[in-house]
């Protein structure tokens, strides 16, 4: 048996249908999902909770998905993040990884691609934190007299 991919993953596309959908079929396959329409909406998300990867539609009501991007990555620097995309260019593609997303999908959505790039994220995502913990712990350790 195949081991299952646990992952916290926030899915935010003002497709309802298409989140929802989508939002099943990484549920099926182990993952727990958070669901949002609005890029205001994961902003404030992510403030308060932590995701192994988040997955930002690009063309959204409101702020927009670059937008979103660059005002998580303000506040949370090692977000994942991949961008998706009905209607991707090369220049958008560009203009998302330099502001720090680590991919970009279109849509439709090739659910083992997305999978992939899950447990990418997640494996990177849990190395930034065990090596943030180790420098944390080795500067408690220089500042005690130990």
């Amino acid at each position: 048996m195949v081991e299952q991919l646990k992952a916290k993953v926030l899915l935010v596309d003002d497709e309802v249908d298409f989140l929802t959908t989508l939002a099943e079929r990484l549920e099926a396959r182990g993952l727990k999902v958070t669901t949002l329409t609005r890029g205001e909406d994961a902003v404030a998300t992510v403030e308060a909770q932590s995701f192994d990867l988040i997955v930002l539609d690009l063309s959204m009501p409101g702020i927009d998905g670059l937008e979103t991007l660059k005002r998580i990555k303000a506040k949370q620097p090692d977000a994942e993040i991949i961008m998706l995309t009905g209607q991707g260019s090369i220049k958008t593609s560009i203009e998302a990884m330099k502001l720090g997303a680590e991919d970009f999908i279109e849509k439709p959505v090739n659910i083992t691609e997305l999978m992939d790039k899950i447990s990418e994220a997640k494996d990177k995502r849990m190395h930034v934190l065990e090596s943030k913990s180790v420098k944390e712990i080795e500067k408690i350790l220089h500042t005690k007299g130990w």
